[in-house]
């Protein structure tokens, strides 16, 4: 039996991480658009107190948990806190990151250790948190956002780069350690998207050569993004789709 378009994630609860703008802001609207209750996460309160409110006005139903992924006692507030709410975590978003593309020399060391940690261990801190509920429910999806440039290289990125591809083999292995309690994964890549991303670039240089690159093209909106997640998600439970690669039709390079 089919599902009625637009009820797909009905009784389902989801956690975005990042959901302050950009990406993770458009697939909270999405998921909660099929049904599912949003636990928005970021640690920006204003725009989810804002986001929040959009989805209620589309008779949606959404959380704000303020969160900085790189804060341990924060993850744990944000799992309890869903638990508490709604009992259950079935899609967990794995979206918050940051992107201060810069030479390798001209980087410091805070910036580099950053990178790492937001795109990369709280996305790690964040999923071995939320595994023992999937794995309790027999079933669950973590959805990871990594990028092009984790499959490709690009100058300026290696830090990025670095963070970037471990997010990739971190969900590839990821699935062979949670594929038997029904617990699905996914990695999703995408190309040039036109969100905030490019003012994280501390770089003057660099950052004007991204945007030139990036202008260059008909590049990807964050609802791309969104459209792809929740088709993933909404798919039948022996559907594991794990890998994504989205790309504007007009980036060849990387």
């Amino acid at each position: 039996m089919s599902t009625e378009f637009g009820s797909e994630l009905d009784g389902q609860v989801a956690i975005v991480t990042g959901a302050s703008s950009g990406i993770g802001s458009a697939t909270a609207e999405s998921l909660a658009s099929r049904g599912a209750s949003v636990v928005l996460a970021a640690r920006r309160e204003g725009e989810l107190e804002a986001l929040e409110a959009r989805i209620e006005d589309g008779d949606g139903e959404a959380l704000v948990v303020a969160t900085d992924v790189t804060d341990d006692d924060d993850i744990d507030n944000l799992v309890e806190t869903t638990l508490d709410e709604y009992g259950r975590i079935d899609i967990l978003v794995n979206n918050a990151g940051l992107m201060p593309l810069a030479h390798i020399a001209e980087a410091d060391r805070e910036t580099l250790q950053t990178t790492i940690d937001v795109n990369l261990s709280g996305l790690i801190t964040l999923t071995h948190a939320v595994v023992p509920t999937m794995i309790e429910q027999e079933r669950g999806h973590i959805v990871n956002l990594s990028s092009v440039v984790g499959r490709f290289l690009q100058p300026n990125s290696s830090h990025y780069n670095a963070a970037k591809a471990g997010v990739k083999m971190f969900g590839d292995s990821l699935r062979l350690d949670v594929a038997e309690e029904g617990i699905r994964v996914a990695t999703i890549e995408p190309g040039a998207v036109d969100t905030e991303l490019l003012e994280h670039i501390p770089d003057d240089d660099v950052q004007s050569n991204v945007k030139e690159y990036v202008g260059s093209m008909d590049a990807l909106a964050p609802e791309d993004i969104a459209r792809t997640i929740t088709f993933v998600v909404t798919q039948p439970q022996r559907v594991d789709i794990n890998e994504v690669l989205i790309r504007p039709l007009d980036q060849v390079q990387p």
